[in-house]
């Protein structure tokens, strides 16, 4: 008898809920669907945090509901068919999201030409763009389209093919993508990470998916085949399991080493926009606009604040600032990053007043790619910018043409002048770039910038030292020649006047002020700009330069060391003739006695009040006396102030507060010591300086006390990580710490900057200030 064939089990027919591949109902593909959907706009999430408002994660969101339900409404027709139309979806939607932000950000045009623009600079202009990132057609382009292509792959691999572990890769490419272009320009993605792992954990626990290779399929297989499956499996199975195991193994530590590094921005590997060779010294064009003042570069109309009667301040406009000098040339030096609209907001001095200025500009003969506005810049309308925070500064990228039209706000800021004659000067790294002199300074300029220092203490006191004698001596001409070198720079400070020393440009009013200025401490810089007498055509006769000069809470602050019109300067001999000498006493006359004095050999007296002493001398004495008690009174009451804030901070408070108090005495000792540390060293580092000042200053004898500094840094970061965790013995033994470094860091200095440390009144403001900036916070 023949043998019976085996029964088979019946085969679904295709597209059936049970035997298709991810061609079920709606209903079961819906939240596979839906969790792809969130894997895909968790990355809108986590890039949007270096976005301008929430435009850019909106659309990314759409993007990713868009492609995946286009897949499930698509997911009976054909494979081949399902791109094209996602393609159709994709174009409209990047359509009308560039639409959308064109509109946002005011960018003028037809939508053709803003299209092609993004698509031609989408990626370099992310890359370079200023944080935070205004949502514009180019900074939206490549998120939205990658948005679309990893919910079409996820969708096409998780829904159709079944696959679901493999359809997650392009979510998570796409989220590690968008966390490595945040890079450190945001906080730690920490709970959108969370969320994406626990959305995924879901989308993989859903039931109801047949896969091929599941278990309904290796059952419907004859025994042996189905055995031979399992194992397979299996092995499978374990081998994945193992390279997971492995590579936790191998990765595990040095990804968790890793956690608190920095992460990498991926911006420093882009070039940012640049200025042409032209813009690089735009000093050196002051003396060519001179020799054609009717030249029109602009056209500027002020629609609000800006009261033309202030100097001459409310109008000036900045074109360009320049902080780098090699003893040859000037230059910009300044990094520019691609801008929206809203620029960043500057940081106001305190007791500044901040007037807003609104000025539509139109470009006419101006070339290159500087673009001129009033500081600082917070808005720009109708032209693309570029901007340099340090500076305040505009560039337009793709060159300056006559007939383009912008409209920029400022904030126009106005220092206190009250505070100008008490402030202080910053020193140290961050202001060596503005402090640098260049070798090769002639023996003339530092002898005359030597003599101007002697002139005041107070830094306000030294700049204007230096602008009253430049003013006051030299001759301001518009057909002198350019050049702003050294040996120009002699020449026009020294040089005979007949052979066309002593007279310049504002070129070289500007460059002399900032050398000078530099050689007696004063960190300086050149601006280039204009001052038109108001709305109206600014032509090349408006354009000058002038210096300014940083001072601590105050900011840069302008100076001007032009002649005034109609003066007559003085001879440059008069101003650095040194003082006459105290003539000699004259010899006794012969046969007079030495010993009897003038009024006893028959001089008359003068008129002598009680006592026996004149009244000028009486009236001067009694001043002098005066003077004496009110600087005295001055100095006990610094002393005590000093002393009572570094009670306060060493024996007051919890001790968290006593830890950081402590760390403070030790960074004012720093700063009164001439090394002030960075803002942006840890405290590590700033341990290490603090041991290297006191080291190289007495040897090997302070030694102790230069070691203790490091565990003086672990108390404060202890203090700001854990605050709970310190005791009270310390703070105690954190200021034993500070109180023997101080000291021994003190002891070095010479004998009169000892008297000076404790009534110095420096850690009095910078306390103050501190105080003020936590006010301000809470």
């Amino acid at each position: 008898m023949a043998d019976r064939p085996a029964t088979q089990r019946p085969v679904p027919p295709a597209g059936s809920a049970s035997g298709g591949v991810g061609k079920g109902s709606l209903w079961s593909e819906l939240p596979l669907a839906v969790v792809l959907v969130v894997l895909v706009g968790l990355a809108g999430v986590v890039l949007g945090r270096m976005y301008a408002g929430s435009l850019l994660t909106g659309l990314v969101v759409g993007a990713a509901i868009g492609s995946v339900l286009l897949g499930v409404a698509c997911r009976r027709l054909p494979s081949w068919l399902v791109a094209p139309l996602s393609v159709l979806g994709l174009a409209a939607w990047t359509v009308w999201s560039l639409r959308l932000a064109a509109d946002r950000a005011d960018l003028p045009g037809p939508l053709t030409e803003v299209a092609g623009e993004a698509a031609r600079n989408g990626i370099p202009r992310l890359l370079t763009a200023m944080i935070p990132v205004e949502p514009t057609p180019d900074t939206v382009l490549v998120p939205v389209v990658a948005a679309w292509l990893a919910g079409l792959a996820a969708g096409e691999v998780a829904l159709r093919a079944g696959r679901v572990l493999l359809g997650y890769l392009p979510p998570v490419l796409l989220y590690a993508g968008a966390v490595y272009l945040v890079g450190p320009n945001a906080a730690p993605a920490v709970r959108p990470t969370l969320v994406f792992v626990a959305v995924a954990a879901l989308g993989l626990a859903l039931p109801g998916r047949v896969r091929p290779g599941g278990a309904d399929h290796v059952a419907g297989l004859p025994p042996k085949v189905r055995a031979a499956a399992r194992i397979r499996l299996a092995g499978v199975s374990t081998a994945g399991v193992a390279v997971v195991v492995a590579l936790a193994v191998l990765l595990g530590p040095a990804l968790a080493a890793r956690i608190g590094d920095r992460p990498v921005d991926p911006r420093r590997y882009v070039e940012p926009p640049r200025v042409d060779s032209l813009d690089e010294n735009p000093l050196i064009r002051i003396s060519g606009w001179a020799l054609h003042p009717e030249q029109k570069l602009l056209d500027v109309t002020t629609r609000s604040g800006g009261d033309a009667d202030q100097g001459g301040d409310a109008t000036r406009i900045r074109l360009a600032v320049l902080s780098d000098y090699d003893g040859v040339t000037w230059q910009v030096g300044a990094t520019y990053r691609n801008a929206g609209r809203i620029l960043p907001a500057p940081a106001v001095a305190p007791g500044s007043i901040v007037e807003p200025v609104r000025q539509d500009i139109t470009v006419a003969g101006l070339t290159g790619r500087l673009l001129p506005a009033v500081a600082t810049p917070r808005e720009v309308t109708g032209a693309r910018v570029a901007y340099d925070p340090a500076t305040g500064t505009l560039i337009h990228p793709e060159g300056l043409t006559p007939g383009l039209r912008y409209t920029v706000t400022s904030a126009q800021e106005q220092p206190e002048s009250n505070l100008l004659a008490i402030a202080d000067v910053p020193a140290g790294e961050e202001v060596a770039r503005v402090l640098r002199v260049a070798d090769g300074v002639p023996e003339p300029l530092r002898r005359l910038a030597s003599q101007l220092a002697e002139s005041g203490g107070a830094p306000y006191t030294r700049a204007a030292a230096v602008e009253q004698f430049l003013a006051e001596h030299y001759r301001l001409v518009a057909d002198a020649p350019s050049g702003h070198a050294y040996p120009n720079l002699a020449f026009f400070l020294f040089g005979p006047r007949d052979a066309g020393g002593q007279r310049g440009t504002s070129e070289q009013f500007a460059a002399a002020f900032a050398v000078l200025g530099r050689l007696t401490g004063l960190p300086t810089r050149v601006v280039v700009g204009f001052r038109p007498s108001g709305d109206g055509p600014v032509r090349a006769g408006d354009a000058y330069a002038w210096p300014e000069v940083l001072f601590d809470e105050l900011g840069w602050v302008p100076f001007d060391p032009l002649p005034r019109p109609d003066t007559e300067p003085r001879p440059v001999e008069e101003g650095l003739r040194p003082p006459p000498e105290e003539p000699p006493s004259p010899a006794p006359e012969p046969g007079a006695d030495p010993t009897v004095s003038p009024q006893a050999s028959g001089a008359p007296e003068t008129a002598a009040g009680p006592g026996g002493r004149s009244t000028p001398v009486l009236l001067v004495g009694g001043a002098a006396a005066g003077g004496g008690l009110v600087l005295l009174a001055l100095l006990v009451t610094l002393l005590w102030l000093r002393r009572a804030l570094s009670r306060g901070r060493l024996d007051r408070g919890p001790p968290g507060e006593r830890v950081g108090g402590a760390w403070r005495e030790v960074t004012d000792a720093l700063r009164l010591a001439g090394h002030p540390a960075t803002g942006d060293l840890a405290a590590t580092e700033i341990a290490v300086l603090a041991r290297d000042v006191l080291v190289d200053a007495r040897g090997a004898g302070a030694e102790p006390a230069a070691v203790e500094v490091a565990e003086l840094a672990d108390l404060l970061n202890r203090a700001a990580f854990a605050p709970g965790t310190l005791t009270a013995q310390q703070a105690n033994r954190a200021a034993t710490i500070a109180q023997a470094y101080v000291a021994g860091l003190r002891a070095t200095r010479p004998w009169w900057r000892r008297l000076l440390w404790s009534v110095h009144p420096g850690p009095l403001r910078r306390d103050r200030a501190d105080r003020r900036r936590r006010d301000a916070r809470v």
